[in-house]
C-alpha cells in the first residue's frame, strides 16, 4: 500500500514552518542580512504554495481535522515560547526580542513535529 503524500498534519507542520520564517524576518531585518531575508521569503512563499496545494488535494474528512491540528499547533507554539523564556532566562545573558520569538517559535514547532511523529507511532 502507498501512502499518501498530504495530509492534514503535513500541512499543520508546513504551516508552523511558515510561522517560523516568519518570525526570523524582523531578526535579519536587524541584523542586516539582506540576502538571507530575500533567500527566506522565497522559501516562505513556496511552502505556502505548497502547503495550499496540498490543502486543495485533502478529502473533506481531512479538511474537517485541519483546525484541530492549528489549534495544536498554536499551544505548542506557546509552550516554545515558554520554554525558550526560561532558557534564556535562566543560562543567558539579554537577547532581543528578535532572537527571542525566532528561538520560541521553532522550539514551539519542533514540540508540535514530535508531538504527531508519537501519536502516530501509538
Amino acid at each position: 500500500m502507498q501512502r499518501v503524500s498530504f495530509s492534514p498534519e503535513r500541512i499543520s507542520v508546513a504551516l508552523g514552518l511558515c510561522i517560523v520564517m516568519v518570525a526570523a524576518i524582523p531578526r535579519y531585518m536587524a541584523e542586516g542580512h539582506e540576502t538571507r531575508q530575500t533567500l527566506l521569503l522565497i522559501a516562505l512563499a513556496i511552502v505556502a504554495v505548497a502547503a495550499a496545494v496540498q490543502w486543495k488535494m485533502l478529502s473533506d474528512s481531512a479538511r474537517k481535522a485541519l483546525p484541530k491540528l492549528c489549534q495544536r499547533l498554536l499551544i505548542m507554539l506557546i509552550m516554545g515560547a515558554l520554554v525558550m523564556g526560561a532558557w534564556h532566562g535562566l543560562f543567558t545573558d539579554w537577547i532581543s526580542w528578535q532572537v527571542f520569538i525566532s528561538h520560541a517559535a521553532t522550539c514551539g514547532l519542533l514540540f508540535h513535529a514530535i508531538s504527531l511523529w508519537w501519536k502516530q507511532r501509538d
